[in-house]
């Protein structure tokens, strides 16, 4: 209906500065004006930062306040949740804390629809007019200044130009003492409001509008009443990145002497305050944390009644339960792709031993030499934390902090795993957590006499415990894991009531032949799959074992070879039906030896009864056959007789063998009916005689 009014000189923001002359600086630049009676803000910087494992982070602001005051802290949107949440706050020395203020959440058009005047829409210049009914106003129009009270618009029909051309023209009608008067919309200059109450109306919806603008950072306002100079302090938990770990495990050159464990805490200061010499604290534990709606308001909607014949329940929605997966399942290697990446790796080893070798400081670099750990470590109740004193970090910036420069008890030795590569282990190493500081999982670049060697994971590993990591393939160690074997061995046996219960033992034997090419021992640790049920026979003792495999340890010598077999068994039963069964599987259990006699006995007995069965159904199979066979010839002789005359010799001597046949069925059926019974007879004597044997 207004869009015919819209004009470019009488713009929101222009009438937005004519309706509220005299507008506070602060007001016109959009900051969210400080609650009535508090003093000027007071900055409360940022004292001590928590990081936790889970991604949240503990946050401590401390501060000195005279009097009444207050101070300002800024947050993302997805923040301001964490804050209402966990938001505690403490005025020291007699003070109390007053209220907390921050921007609504509500859409920014249903607020701007809450003000008088609604400018959600953003209305023309005649819409504006039209939602002032009954505002007084004074306007400037062709150099006349004419004051009173909107009436509304109306729309008029108007001539213009030589061929008087009719338009629509909108008119604003206002009244002033007795007196109306009509004015062109477009002939207005100028509109001032006279009603302070629409003024501040329109001021704070066009404030609610500036606020909106940024939506990614919200204020939260804090107020502290009380006398004098004193502390203030207040602490919140928010999402934070994950605080990290990297590792860096030195093998010394000389295997005599103790490798070295270097741990660096990565750590992202994502927020919008700079940490100046904070005290940071990183916890290795993962409590509990949520996010919960209390930012937005929330709205209880209201049913609507509906005449019952209409209403009707909504069928509600499950969430899905989740599992959070435990393992992750490990890149295979290629033998191809890693034999390429020894070789590379090994020559460039070799290049940087000659360059070493051939500089006039052949030292080389020592990275433990000049790094010491910054932080404290210790146990505070169910967790594990490091605590690093004084760190400066700006916003938005990260830092690398060692955390763990200690000896560590390492053995190397080299893994095989079949399902991981066939043909060759890993080096690897067998680690023992003596650093007496809780080691959170990250990646670890292994360093073997100054060289890079490869690189590892490792898992959280808590002190005192061991964990395996590899890091490259062995190349000069080979095996062969292509022999093996499996038994299906019978046991024993008993027959139920018609039933014949077998016991099986199945024997599985898997040969891993290693072969050391390398000039130095080799200590393997061959993994075997775990499979339920099957339990390890004249094998050599697992060193351990998880939920899904066994470890087994084995010293090879350097330039020989030597051998692990493995062998697993699993006792399984099976069953097989006396009555339905072939012959031929009833004679193989009969003369197993693994069966008892008698169990050997009864199955004979049984077998008895089925040849007779299988004889008698063999007779039945004759005597249909026979008469299907007389059945035939029947047909033929009736498709001769219908070919020869009636009273000839020929037909009559057709019609003498047809009755012979005849009388041939005849008998045949007769024998088939005995033949059936004397089946049925048999079949009922073998059930009686299985139902009633038990042996064994």
């Amino acid at each position: 209906m207004w869009h015919g009014l819209r004009v470019a000189a009488f713009s929101l923001a222009f009438v937005s500065m004519v309706f509220t002359p005299g507008q506070p600086a602060s007001e016109a630049s959009g900051a969210m004006p400080l609650p009535p009676g508090t003093a000027p803000q007071v900055e409360v910087p940022v004292q001590v930062v928590v990081l936790f494992s889970s991604g949240v982070g503990y946050f401590e602001h401390a501060g000195t306040v005279t009097g009444h005051g207050s101070t300002e802290l800024r947050f993302k949107t997805d923040q301001i949740n964490d804050i209402l949440k966990s938001l505690v706050l403490e005025d020291l020395d007699g003070g109390r804390v007053a209220t907390v203020v921050y921007p609504s959440q509500d859409p920014l058009s249903k607020t701007l629809r809450s003000f008088q005047v609604d400018i959600s829409a953003n209305p023309s210049l005649g819409e504006l007019l039209n939602q002032l009914r009954g505002a007084k106003v004074r306007i400037s129009a062709q150099a006349e200044q004419i004051g009173g009270t909107i009436l509304g618009l109306e729309r008029k029909q108007k001539s213009v130009g030589d061929k008087a051309e009719v338009i629509a023209s909108w008119m604003l009608n206002l009244i002033s003492g007795g007196t109306l008067r009509a004015v062109a919309l477009d002939e207005i200059q100028r509109v001032e409001l006279e009603d302070a109450q629409v003024q501040e109306e329109l001021h704070k919806a066009l404030l609610a509008l500036s606020q909106g603008r940024d939506q990614n950072k919200k204020p939260v306002i804090i107020t502290f009443q009380g006398e004098g100079e004193r502390g203030v302090r207040l602490g919140y938990v928010v999402g934070t990145p994950i605080w990290k770990t990297s590792y860096r495990l030195i093998l010394p050159a000389n295997r005599e002497d103790k490798a070295k464990l270097q741990g660096w805490a990565i750590v992202e200061n994502q927020t919008d305050n700079d940490w100046n010499d904070v005290a940071l604290t990183l916890v290795s534990g993962r409590p509990i944390s949520f996010v919960q709606e209390l930012y937005s308001p929330l709205y209880l909607p209201r049913p609507v009644v509906k005449p019952e014949l209409y209403g009707s329940l909504r069928p509600p929605t499950y969430e899905a339960g989740v599992q959070e997966a435990e393992r992750q399942m490990s890149r295979r290697i290629t033998p191809q792709s890693a034999t390429r990446a020894e070789e590379t790796q090994a020559m460039r080893r070799r290049e940087a031993e000659s360059a070493l070798a051939g500089s006039p400081a052949a030292k080389p670099l020592d990275p433990t030499a000049s790094v010491a750990s910054m932080a404290s470590a210790g146990v505070v109740g169910e967790l594990f934390q490091y605590v690093i004193g004084n760190v400066s970090l700006p916003r938005q910036r990260s830092a690398m902090l060692p955390i763990v420069t200690d000896d560590i008890e390492v053995e190397r030795v080299s893994i095989y795993n079949q399902g991981v590569l066939a043909k060759h282990p890993l080096n690897g190493a067998r680690l023992k957590n003596t650093t007496g500081k809780h080691l959170l999982q990250g990646p670890v670049t292994v360093l073997d006499a100054h060289i890079y060697a490869g690189d590892a994971r490792i898992d959280n590993l808590p002190p005192g415990q061991e964990r395996l990591l590899s890091y490259a393939i062995d190349l000069q160690v080979r095996i062969n894991a292509t022999q093996h074997r499996q038994e299906s061995l019978l046991q024993a046996g008993k027959l139920v009531k018609g039933v014949l219960h077998l016991t099986r033992k199945q024997v599985f034997t898997q040969e891993y032949v290693v072969e050391n090419k390398a000039d130095k021992d080799r200590l393997m640790i061959i993994e075997h799959p775990f499979r339920a049920g099957w339990k390890l026979v004249d094998s050599p003792k697992p060193m351990e074992s998880t939920e899904t495999l066994y470890r087994f340890k084995e010293a090879v010598t350097a330039g020989k070879a030597a051998k692990v077999a493995v062998k697993e068994e699993i006792v399984q039963g099976e069953t097989l039906a006396i009555l339905p069964a072939d012959i031929g599987q009833l004679e193989v259990y009969s003369r197993a030896g693994e069966l008892p006699r008698e169990v050997r006995e009864a199955l004979v007995k049984a077998m008895g009864f089925k040849r007779a069965m299988v004889d008698t159904q063999r007779q039945l199979q004759e005597k249909h056959k026979e008469v299907a066979e007389i059945t035939q010839e029947q047909q033929r002789i009736r498709e001769n007789m219908r070919t020869v005359s009636s009273s000839s010799q020929y037909h009559a001597r057709l019609l003498s063998k047809l009755n012979e046949q005849e009388t041939k069925i005849e008998t045949l059926q007769a024998e088939i009916e005995q033949l059936k019974r004397t089946h049925d007879q048999q079949r009922q004597e073998l059930e009686t005689y299985l139902i009633n044997t038990t042996v064994g």
